[in-house]
C-alpha cells in the first residue's frame, strides 16, 4: 500500500511527530510506502509531492512546524479541485490519504471521503482545542505553556511599573487557550469569544486591582468583542477558507481601558510566537500516539475516520461527526475563572 499524508492550516508543535510516528509504523510494521504532499490540499492539487520515508522523518520528534509544508488552499473552491485531486492520487499511485489539520483541512478530507469516495483518514490538529470529538488536540499544551509564560514574565514589569498589561492570545473561536494561560498566569481578567465582555466592568476590574497595590494582566483571545461592539479586524481580506484575518483588539482594548481609568496600559501580542518552536512533552505523545493509531485506521481500511482522545484512550470518530460544530468553552467553565477577575 501507497500512502500520502499532507498537513493543512497553521502550523502546529506537534505535527512532525504525527508524520513520524505514521510512518516508522507504517514501514516497519506493514510495509507501506509513503509519500509526502506539498503545502497541505495544495500538494494533492498540484501534484506536488516530496519523498517521505524513515530517514526522511529521522530526528524530528521535538522540531516544531512541519517539514512538508501547509497553507490555507481549499480545494473545493478551485475550478476542477476534486477531479484533479483524484487524476494526481492516481498518478502517484496513492492508495490512503492522511490530512493532519484543524476544521478546514480536515472539513475537505470528510467530503473527500464521504461524497467523492477518497479513502481519507484524519488527524487532529489545532492549537485552539477547538476540535469537537476529541478530548484535546497537539500544539495547544504547547501554546499554552508559551502564553502562560509570557504572563508570568509580565507580572513583573506591570508591577514595577504600575501599569495594565493586555495580554492578546491566539483563539477566533473559542477561548480554550486565553482560558488555560489566564487562569495559569493568575491574570485579573480573561476575555473570549465565547463570552462578550462589558468595558465598564473590565476597567472595574482594572480599578480594584490597582486598589491593592498590583498591577493588572488582562488576557484576551483575539476573537473576543465587546457587548456593544464588533470583531476586531486587521483587515477585510478573507483566506480560502473565508477567515478574516483577526488581531487588534488587544491594541483597542488598552486604548480604551487607558482613556477610561486614566492608568498607563500597554499590549503583547504573542501571535504566531504560540504556535512556533518545540512541542511540549504532552504534544509529542499526544501527536506520537495519533499518527500510530491513524496508520492503524488506514491498515483496517476504516475511512472517513478522525484519530481522537478521549479520556487516555485514542479512539476513532466520523470526520463529519468531528467537524459538524466546534468545542468552546461553556458558561460554567467560564464562570470558574470569574472567582479571580479584578
Amino acid at each position: 500500500m501507497r500512502v500520502g499524508v499532507l498537513t493543512g492550516g497553521g502550523d502546529c508543535p506537534g505535527l512532525n511527530a504525527v508524520i513520524r510516528a505514521a510512518v516508522r509504523k507504517g514501514v516497519q510494521q506493514y510495509s507501506y510506502e509513503f509519500v509526502g504532499f506539498r503545502d497541505g490540499w495544495r500538494g494533492p492539487l498540484e501534484g506536488d509531492t516530496v519523498p517521505l520515508d524513515i530517514p526522511a522523518v529521522r530526528g524530528t520528534l521535538p522540531r516544531g512546524g512541519t517539514i512538508l509544508g501547509s497553507s490555507r488552499t481549499n480545494p473545493l473552491k478551485v475550478d476542477g479541485g476534486i477531479r484533479r485531486i483524484k487524476e494526481n492520487l492516481a498518478k502517484e499511485e496513492v492508495d490512503a490519504l492522511i490530512a493532519i489539520g484543524g476544521e478546514d483541512t480536515l472539513g475537505v478530507a470528510a467530503r473527500l471521503a464521504d461524497e467523492y469516495g477518497i479513502s481519507c483518514v484524519g488527524v487532529p490538529k489545532t492549537i485552539d482545542n477547538d476540535l469537537s470529538a476529541t478530548d484535546y488536540t497537539f500544539g495547544f499544551d504547547t501554546a499554552v505553556n508559551i502564553a502562560t509564560e509570557a504572563i508570568d514574565r509580565l507580572h513583573t514589569t506591570a508591577e514595577s511599573h504600575m501599569r495594565v498589561l493586555v495580554v492578546e492570545v491566539m483563539g477566533r473561536h473559542a477561548g480554550w487557550i486565553a482560558l488555560h494561560s489566564g487562569l495559569a498566569g493568575g491574570a485579573n481578567a480573561i476575555l473570549i469569544p465565547e463570552q462578550r465582555f462589558d468595558l465598564d466592568e473590565v476597567c472595574k476590574w482594572v480599578e480594584s486591582r490597582f486598589k491593592v497595590r498590583y498591577a493588572p494582566i488582562v488576557v484576551v483571545a483575539e476573537g473576543a468583542m465587546p457587548k456593544d461592539g464588533q470583531m476586531i479586524l486587521k483587515d477585510e481580506s478573507k483566506d480560502s477558507f473565508g477567515h478574516v484575518r483577526l488581531s487588534g483588539v488587544g491594541e483597542w482594548l488598552a486604548k480604551q481601558i487607558e482613556a477610561r481609568t486614566g492608568k498607563e496600559a500597554r499590549t503583547t501580542v504573542l501571535g504566531h510566537v504560540q504556535r512556533g518552536g518545540t512541542p511540549s512533552a504532552f504534544d509529542r505523545w499526544l501527536a506520537t500516539r495519533f499518527g500510530l493509531h491513524a496508520i492503524e485506521a488506514v491498515k483496517d481500511g476504516d475511512w472517513g475516520k478522525m484519530v481522537a482522545l478521549r479520556g487516555t484512550d485514542i479512539v476513532r470518530v466520523p470526520l463529519t461527526e468531528a467537524t459538524a460544530k466546534l468545542k468552546t468553552v461553556s458558561p460554567e467553565e467560564y464562570k470558574e475563572a470569574g472567582v479571580f477577575f479584578g
